[in-house]
């Protein structure tokens, strides 16, 4: 069964910005095209901001936290809107599924989960309205009075997001910045900005006082210059290591608060009880989801050596059986590349790959019945070892490389000898050797058997990967500064 693309994806918004709680016309005539990587057609026409739009989206945001009321509601108060726009993001669903599919070629089946994802994340995040600790009692170490540790808004914050899930990882970012009283400027890639004009009419829709959240679309140079703005207490990014760097140090150089979830290299060693045909299959699944492109994807296989021969021969028989085709067709297992540049990218790196001596199993370029659109054929590289290019850097696209190693010790070793650290898996039948090898690894999450996340107990990285955590109970603490109030006395009211 096959659903129907539309023509075209049709806002009412998508010449102006949403800024201060109104619509408002971009200071130029500049804009972004929004290409159907299936087909390669350009399906919107979005707003360019320039930097007078940027600032006029910072300044809205600056007002809206010093002099308006939502950083002096009560959590309780904030959360009735969080959940307001939960029920305007499912209203939206079928609209918000085709906008992932078209934006980015996912399929259209887990497209249908973007709305439901990013309103569980404003549910949540109300939930903790009457539970997360926002003002502390403390005995003071002099005996006098009482000691209070008051959790408040970090102010101001631009919230950058990438392509390849936007609504979900806005939702991660905005969701937990409201709680906390905080006014946003949510930044959206210029290659997939619909989403965040969808979140922005829901927010307008739910009554949010002007200026609390902004949304704006611009390229790296007007980005970089909200992220060097004195107005902005908080940078909150989603992307690649490399602008990571560079935001980090911009923070830094300023002293402001950043949280950076960033690229991944991630590591999945298999032990040597593990049943390869069940390794392939699950393997085969997981780099499907979204064509590869997911920073905690699991592409390096790490294998004991003896097994390098029979692990390579299911993975390729198991990536082979995989179904490139339309994202709106059912029997498709993934649709395309994002972008030409993506394709581009990928086809590269496994060029150099085999150039380095790694062994083509399967995959490796576009299908051979599609002429256009970004589709690339799962791959398969085995032979690989851990100073190859391809098992350095981050390929963002569905491409697996098979590394050999000699026992447990040297899989270890392999999977924490890496730039990166978001994500990894054990497969073993072992629940006890899984978990030892788990806490051996240097890396935010750990899967037993399988490409696993959770969102609601917390997902981030070590190393290049990124700072702080995003989703759960540490995700709301970025957003969140501590102050300690000593006082002679018993206050009538611990209000935040």
């Amino acid at each position: 069964m096959m659903a129907t693309a539309p023509d075209l994806i049709t806002l009412a918004h998508a010449d102006r910005f949403f800024i201060g709680g109104d619509w408002v016309e971009a200071s130029t005539t500049a804009h972004f095209d929004v290409v159907r990587p299936a087909d390669e057609t350009v399906i919107a026409r979005i707003a360019e901001a320039g930097e007078v739009d940027a600032d006029r989206a910072v300044a809205a945001a600056r007002t809206a936290f010093d002099t308006g009321p939502w950083p002096r509601m009560s959590p309780q108060e904030r959360a009735v809107y969080l959940q307001k726009i939960a029920i305007g993001l499912s209203a939206r669903s079928e609209q918000l599924a085709h906008i992932w599919t078209n934006q980015m070629g996912v399929l259209h089946r887990i497209a249908q989960t973007s709305a439901a994802g990013a309103s569980g994340f404003f549910h949540y995040y109300a939930s903790l309205a009457d539970t997360f600790p926002f003002v502390e009692r403390h005995q003071p170490i002099d005996g006098i009075g009482v000691g209070l540790l008051a959790r408040e808004a970090v102010g101001v914050v631009l919230a950058i997001v990438p392509w390849n899930a936007p609504l979900m990882l806005a939702a991660l970012k905005v969701a937990p910045a409201l709680l906390a009283g905080c006014s946003v400027v949510l930044k959206a890639s210029p290659e997939a900005p619909l989403d965040a004009y969808v979140l922005a009419e829901v927010a307008q829709e739910a009554g949010l006082p002007a200026g609390v959240l902004n949304v704006v679309t611009a390229d790296r140079a007007v980005s970089e210059r909200m992220v060097r703005d004195p107005r902005v207490d908080k940078v909150s990014f989603t992307g690649s290591s490399a602008a990571g760097r560079r935001i980090a140090s911009i923070c830094g150089e300023r002293i402001a608060r950043c949280t950076l979830e960033l690229g991944g290299k991630s590591a999945a060693i298999v032990l040597n009880d593990y049943d390869a045909q069940k390794l392939a299959e699950t393997l085969a699944q997981s780099t499907a989801m979204m064509s590869g492109q997911v920073w905690a994807a699991l592409t390096r296989i790490v294998v004991p050596r003896a097994r390098h021969a029979e692990i390579t021969e299911a993975l390729g028989a198991a990536f082979a059986a995989l179904k490139v085709g339309d994202p709106y067709d059912d029997a498709s297992h993934l649709g395309p590349l994002a972008m030409g540049r993506q394709y581009d990218r990928v086809r590269d790196y496994v060029a150099q790959g085999q150039a380095e001596g790694a062994t083509l199993v399967c995959g490796g370029s576009r299908p051979k019945e599609f002429d256009r659109g970004f589709y690339m054929a799962p791959t398969v590289l085995g032979n690989v070892h851990n100073g190859m290019i391809v098992a350095r850097e981050e390929i963002f696209g569905p491409v697996v490389s098979v590394i050999p190693v000699a026992d447990e010790a040297e899989a270890i070793a392999v999977a924490n000898d890496s730039d990166f650290g978001l994500n990894g898996a054990v497969f073993t039948d072992d629940v006890d050797r899984a978990y030892r090898v788990a806490r051996a690894m240097r890396t935010g999450t750990v899967g037993h058997n399988a490409f696993r996340a959770d969102f609601m107990i917390g997902f981030g990285g070590f190393k290049q990967s990124g700072l702080g955590r995003e989703g759960g109970r540490d995700g709301l603490l970025p957003y969140l500064e501590s102050k300690t109030i000593l006082l002679a006395g018993e206050p009538a009211t611990l209000a935040l």
